[in-house]
Parts: C-alpha cells; sequence; structure tokens
C-alpha cells in the first residue's frame, strides 16, 4: 500500500459521508506504519465534532486490521483544555467515553494531561510524557495528527496573532488567555504539527468556507453542510 499523496482536498455532501472516509485514512494510515519497519502507530487526535465522528465510523474501519494491532498504536491529544477528564470539555474525556471504550488501546499507550497540575506545568508534564513515547526524536514525529479548524482559522489551540504562534523551542506550551473558553488550555506546537508525517485538517459549515482558502495542509476534509 502506498503512502498517503500530499495535497489532497476532498469534499464532501454530509459530516456522515466525511466521517466515514476519515476513519478509512485513518486504517489505512494505521495499516501502512504498522507494516513498516517500526511497526508502531502514533495518532494525534483533536476535539469537537471530530470525536463523534471518529467514535461512530473508526471502530468499523480499523475492524478489519483485527483488534491486537491496537497494542501498537500510541494514542495522544493535540490540545487540551485544563479541566477534570469528567468535564463536558474535556477531550480526553469525550473519546474515552465515545470512543475508546470500543477500541481496547492499552491505557499505557494513551497520552494524555494531569489536570490537576497548573497550566504551566500541565505543558511541561504533557511534553515529558511525549519525549519517553517517541524516544530518540528531538521533535514527536506523528505518523498521523487529526486536526480541526476554527471559523477564525485556529487549530489546536493556536489562535490567530498570538503568541505562541512563534513559539519554535517547546513542544507543548500553556495557554493562560485562550480566546476561546475555557481559557487555560495545553497545546502542541507548531514544530510539532509540522513535522509530523501526515496532517489532516477536518472543517465542517459553510462559515469555515472563506478561512479554508487560505490554508493548506497535507490533507483536507471538507464538508459545507
Amino acid at each position: 500500500m502506498a503512502a498517503p499523496a500530499p495535497g489532497l482536498i476532498s469534499v464532501f455532501s454530509s459530516p456522515q459521508e466525511l466521517g466515514a472516509s476519515l476513519a478509512q485514512l485513518v486504517a489505512q494510515r494505521a495499516t501502512y506504519c504498522l507494516a513498516g519497519a517500526r511497526a508502531r502507530f502514533s495518532l494525534g487526535l483533536s476535539g469537537g465534532s471530530l470525536v463523534s465522528m471518529l467514535a461512530r465510523e473508526l471502530p468499523a474501519a480499523i475492524a478489519p486490521t483485527g483488534l491486537p494491532s491496537l497494542t501498537h498504536w500510541t494514542l495522544c491529544f493535540c490540545d487540551e483544555r485544563l479541566v477534570p477528564f469528567e468535564h463536558a470539555e474535556s477531550t480526553y474525556g469525550l473519546y474515552r467515553t465515545h470512543l475508546l471504550s470500543k477500541l481496547p488501546i492499552p491505557d499505557s499507550q494513551v497520552i494524555t494531561i494531569n489536570p490537576q497540575l497548573p497550566v504551566e506545568e500541565a505543558a511541561e508534564d504533557y511534553a515529558k510524557k511525549l519525549r519517553q513515547a517517541f524516544q530518540g526524536d528531538s521533535i514527536p514525529v506523528f505518523d498521523l495528527l487529526i486536526l480541526g479548524v476554527g471559523p477564525d482559522g485556529h487549530t489546536c489551540s493556536l489562535f490567530p496573532d498570538h503568541p505562541l504562534l512563534q513559539e519554535r523551542e517547546k513542544i507543548v506550551a500553556p495557554i493562560s488567555d485562550s480566546p476561546k473558553p475555557p481559557p487555560q488550555r495545553v497545546t502542541l506546537t507548531l514544530p510539532v504539527l509540522n513535522a509530523a508525517r501526515t496532517v489532516i485538517f477536518v472543517a465542517t459549515g459553510e462559515g469555515k468556507a472563506a478561512v479554508l482558502k487560505e490554508r493548506w495542509a497535507n490533507h483536507l476534509l471538507y464538508c459545507p453542510g
């Protein structure tokens, strides 16, 4: 199986069609990576509407590869709100409830923040966990990052004109003044996004059409409705 081609833009008529295609892309990328010399697959997930899409479609998409292959996955989160995992705004909490209950990825290979720490310490702790999971990489190199896009063009918790866009040293950064609540978050930085082997940006809704014309990604999946 060949690696996914760069620069692909796909437009779908419904979120359901988009979700099914996204799940197939994840399954294909996982199969490709697990068949390689490293025999590992590292995936970074974002929240929002992606949670329901992947919870609905991904278990069936990866079923043909065999659930034991999930023991070779490393699952991380592209950004996270500094709230308890039981909170409705917790990205990991939502995935734990809706997706991970269906996918037996070992807990030790699901990398999360510690929401009980202050935001600066939570970012440092998450960076330490990522470095342990990606030993040998000066910057973690994900096999696949799935990123959302906000109406203002933000992705992860990297907002337009925010100083974090200039961060080049840290792999994980804290943010205490997010324009979108909750204000305290932990986010991957641009060096990590740029280092990924494959990046998929996923956007739904007419309100995001304009900003998408100004952005580029390895893969872009878009549903106008």
